[in-house]
C-alpha cells in the first residue's frame, strides 16, 4: 500500500483555506480539511485515480477531485505519494504546478 506524504506546500494551500472558510464558519473549515485529507486517503488503494495531469508528460503527476477542489500528487517511482496541493477549481492549476 502507497505511503502519502503532505509536502509543505500542501499543507500551506490546507492552512489557506482553512482559513478563508473559517472567517465565515469556522466548523465548516475544519470539517472541510478533514474531509480533504480524507478523500486524499483512497489513494493509498487506488493511487491512478486521479486524471493525468498532461502538462509534465514524463512525469506522474495525478488531479483527485473532491467538491471544488483539486489534489494534485505525484506518484514516485516507488509508487509512494507527495501530495502537492490542494487548489479550488476556480484557480489556473498550471501557475502553481512546476516540474521538480
Amino acid at each position: 500500500m502507497a505511503e502519502i506524504k503532505w509536502t509543505k506546500e500542501a499543507q500551506t494551500w490546507l492552512k489557506d483555506i482553512h482559513d478563508y472558510i473559517a472567517l465565515e464558519n469556522a466548523k465548516a473549515a475544519a470539517k472541510i480539511i478533514e474531509e480533504i485529507f480524507q478523500r486524499a486517503q483512497i489513494l493509498k488503494r487506488l493511487p491512478e485515480i486521479g486524471y493525468k495531469y498532461d502538462r509534465y508528460p514524463n512525469v506522474n503527476i495525478r488531479i483527485l477531485l473532491y467538491g471544488h477542489y483539486r489534489i494534485a500528487y505525484l506518484i514516485k517511482r516507488d509508487h509512494n505519494i507527495d501530495i502537492l496541493g490542494v487548489f479550488h477549481g476556480a484557480l489556473d492549476i498550471d501557475r502553481y504546478i512546476q516540474k521538480s
